[in-house]
């Protein structure tokens, strides 16, 4: 998801001074609890010397001066003159930590025993518990110890001016804040609808929109926008000049291609197609050449010659009309089509060159009908009968049959030849390519029979597919709607 730059701006000034508010009250109140720190112990210290000086003055002047039985006599009037002098509450603890001038009750809490035990082995400690400050600081007569002095100190007037402090620091923070905020906003603002407004401009340029307004800014980013505009103007021009000069040439090209196009299927076709007759007779003549005497296979021959020159001669008719008529697209005349006659024709035309190449037939054929065009249909057969003669292996196998199956006739070619490699088997059907090149030229192939035939079965409504092909051989199948009388009549 995309976020507007103007809330990015307003996010970071936001956080940004949020921090800088944030870290300057932090200081000052971390300055201020330092303070008042430093100065609380600085006084207590100044009390426990004034505590330590005092309790040596009491003693001289007594009689007795024995510091334990001073404490143990007199140590309740000593706290007391203490607190007097010290303006601060005072507990007297002796050497054993047993309280000598208030009752021993009031030692209830954890932590100060805890510090007491510190004070106790001749260190200054002190203990903070809410608003309640406890400094206990040791009882000296020169360099022993002979008990320990607390004082409790009130806090809250510390932390009422701390409090005090946070609070006002948290409105001026907030009004320093909203005040920054609001005229950077502004500011910022700026900036971020320049840079909103150039996107914009891209946004349309990009959708074919060029014509572009330049921001009245005389900063980087006007200058930007100047230079937008200006790649703008010579993006359209660019692209003016470009679309005149790409009619131009795609005019040119598809005049040429065109032309280029129908010249190539023209002779190609043209070629193709007289090449299977002059085939099937080449090889007539060449068993007749071997085999004179031959009476039958004369009879034979004589007949599909007649009907290969026949053909050949309709072919070269059809060509002229089209010369005539400068076109080149055969005009289908569709019929229905007994696809079993029309196969068993192909193979007697093609017989000789079976025998010519040692290759066996067997065919599996059922009576079956189409509707399409006679011609069309013998072409694709031819075609397809063709290469699997053309690309089978010595004495090979070629097997054929059809079969009717949810409306469709379904033909079925399979050959024992060399197959086809996988990688190629997606080009099959593009004119002029040929997998072996060198057999295609030795029998004369052009690249243009399956291509043909795949071109002539889908006018016809039909298909054409590979369907599997190893060393083992290759099996086509050709597949055509079934013959409907009733919807014929319609």
């Amino acid at each position: 998801m995309r976020i507007s730059i103007k809330i990015k701006f307003s996010i970071f000034l936001a956080a940004l001074l949020l921090l800088t508010v944030f870290i300057l009250s932090l200081l000052v109140l971390e300055g201020i609890k330092k303070n008042q720190q430093v100065e609380v112990e600085q006084y207590f210290a100044q009390q426990a010397t004034t505590a330590n000086v005092y309790f040596i003055q009491t003693i001289m002047a007594e009689s007795n001066k024995v510091p334990q039985t001073f404490l143990a006599s007199k140590g309740k009037e000593f706290a007391g003159q203490l607190e007097l002098i010290s303006g601060q509450s005072v507990v007297l603890y002796d050497q054993d930590g047993t309280i000598v001038n208030k009752d021993r009750s009031i030692i209830t809490s954890d932590s100060i025993k805890k510090t007491l035990a510190f004070a106790l082995n001749n260190k200054t400690a002190y203990l903070t518990d809410k608003d309640s400050l406890y400094y206990m600081t040791p009882l000296r007569t020169g360099n022993e110890q002979v008990g320990v002095v607390q004082f409790n100190y009130s806090l809250s007037k510390n932390l009422a001016f701390y409090n005090q402090i946070k609070q006002l620091f948290i409105y001026i923070g907030t009004g320093v804040f909203l005040l920054s905020f609001i005229l950077a906003y502004f500011y910022f603002n700026s900036f971020a609808s320049g840079i909103i407004r150039l996107n914009e401009t891209v946004d349309r340029i990009r959708e074919g929109h060029f014509a572009t307004d330049t921001l009245a800014r005389k900063d980087e980013i006007g200058e930007l926008s100047e230079g937008i505009r200006v790649m703008s103007e010579q993006i359209m021009k660019t692209m003016r000049d470009k679309d005149q000069e790409r009619e131009k040439l795609t005019l040119a090209v598809h005049k040429l291609s065109r032309l280029d196009k129908q010249q190539k299927e023209f002779i190609g076709n043209v070629t193709h197609e007289f090449k299977t007759p002059l085939t099937s007779i080449k090889a007539y003549i060449d068993l007749l050449e071997m085999y004179p005497d031959d009476e039958k296979l004369m009879e034979t021959a004589k007949i599909n010659i007649q009907s290969e020159t026949r053909r050949l001669y309709e072919m070269v008719e059809k060509v002229l009309q089209l010369a005539a008529l400068e076109k080149y697209d055969f005009e289908f005349s569709k019929e229905k089509v007994d696809v079993q006659q029309a196969i068993q024709l192909v193979l007697s035309s093609l017989k000789g060159k079976l025998d010519k190449f040692g290759i066996r037939l067997e065919t599996d054929l059922t009576e079956a009908y189409v509707e399409a065009d006679k011609d069309c249909m013998t072409i694709v057969l031819v075609n397809l009968m063709d290469n699997a003669i053309k690309y089978n292996k010595a004495r090979g196998h070629i097997f054929v049959k059809n079969d009717l199956k949810d409306g469709q006739v379904i033909i079925e070619i399979a050959d024992t030849g060399i197959g086809i490699p996988g990688e190629v088997v997606h080009k099959i059907f593009e004119p002029f390519y040929t997998v072996d090149r060198n057999r295609s030229r030795e029998n004369g192939g052009a690249g243009l029979g399956l291509s043909l035939a795949k071109k002539y079965a889908e006018t016809q409504g039909g298909s054409i597919a590979l369907v599997s092909t190893d060393r083992a051989g290759t099996v086509f199948r050709i597949s055509f709607p079934a013959y409907e009388p009733t919807k014929t009549r319609k």
